[in-house]
């Protein structure tokens, strides 16, 4: 894929003023984001999306435009379970909801950067050791079955990790919430807000969903611009999502096992690309191996087909169990 420098340089601009947009003109206000607002926003990214992938489509060809929307689904998607464990940090650190607005911005800016770094480093490795895909296949594929195994982490599962314990051990950290500050000044001594574990504890999930959701890409796409683009296109509008959701992610019960049966599909793509070009020395004496090979247009279908079957099956699932549970509480008596 030969993209060139101004096209580079025309899309960093243009994302980086749409990010803008949104952080410093929509967002520039603490607040909770109207059902019509955030739906607005939602329909409006994915539709920038969608209009991407057919300028990529129209000019590189159908093979990129596939690569394109096969990536950004599955980012998108891990994006989604993302909200999960945002849901919960939210929950457990008791963030007042009018300034969550800014807690998820910040969050996905971070996520932003940390992608953006991982996706530089994926680059580099790709490009010049292609045994690094064993690699990739085998985080994705222990992923999967971690995802399998756990299934969905409610509050009671999470637990603080080292840097939140440090951070409360060590910095004076005030009580409560002093709007969406992060310092704030009590009796002539500065303290910081719990708003900032909050970050702590958002940031360092981005981080650990990087290291997923990087992989996972380079498995369905070794272009960088498309790994960018897809990336950031799965980002955006993240923030109206979660309001638009709302109760929705509870009764998406099923999305870590769609998500599990995506990465350890990707995976097991990965090692078979690795193997058809092997040349590892202790493996097969450093000749490939003759193995099936994958087609974009297979994996799109397949990644599709999972997260639908894995939504659908989540909304009869929580369907069935609503009608239970009012079943099991039978009709109120009138006094």
């Amino acid at each position: 894929m030969n993209v060139s420098t101004w096209v580079w340089v025309v899309t960093l601009i243009a994302m980086t003023a749409v990010l803008a947009i949104d952080l410093f003109v929509v967002g520039r206000r603490p607040h909770e984001p109207s059902m019509k607002e955030a739906t607005a926003w939602v329909v409006f990214y994915v539709a920038l999306a969608c209009a991407f992938g057919a300028w990529i489509f129209f000019n590189y060809g159908s093979t990129y435009g596939q690569e394109f929307f096969a990536g950004w689904v599955t980012e998108y998607s891990l994006s989604v379970d993302n909200l999960f464990v945002f849901v919960i940090i939210m929950t457990r650190f008791r963030v007042p909801r009018i300034y969550q607005q800014k807690v998820l911005l910040i969050g996905i800016v971070l996520a932003l950067i940390m992608r953006g770094i991982f996706i530089a480093a994926g680059s580099a490795l790709v490009s010049q050791f292609s045994w690094v895909f064993y690699i990739f296949g085998v985080f994705l594929i222990y992923t999967a079955w971690t995802l399998t195994r756990h299934g969905e982490t409610g509050e009671e599962d999470y637990k603080e990790n080292m840097l939140i314990r440090w951070s409360r051990r060590v910095l004076p950290i005030s009580k409560d919430y002093h709007g969406s500050k992060m310092t704030t000044t009590i009796d002539g001594r500065r303290f910081f807000t719990p708003m900032l574990i909050v970050m702590i504890a958002i940031g360092t999930t981005d981080l650990i969903f990087a290291l997923d959701s990087i992989p996972a890409i380079f498995g369905l796409t070794k272009e960088p611009y498309l790994v960018f683009t897809a990336n950031v296109f799965a980002l955006m509008g993240l923030r109206q999502l979660y309001f638009l959701l709302g109760g929705l992610l509870d009764r998406l019960v099923y999305l870590s096992l769609g998500l599990a049966a995506v990465l350890g599909f990707i995976g097991v793509k990965l090692i078979l690309e690795a193997l058809a070009t092997n040349n590892l020395p202790f493996i097969n004496g450093g000749q490939p191996f003759h193995v099936p090979h994958i087609s974009i247009g297979v994996s799109l279908g397949v990644i599709i087909g999972i997260l639908a079957v894995a939504t659908v099956a989540s909304l009869i699932k929580s369907s069935r169990d609503d009608k239970k549970a009012r079943a099991s509480v039978g009709p109120v008596d009138s006094q």
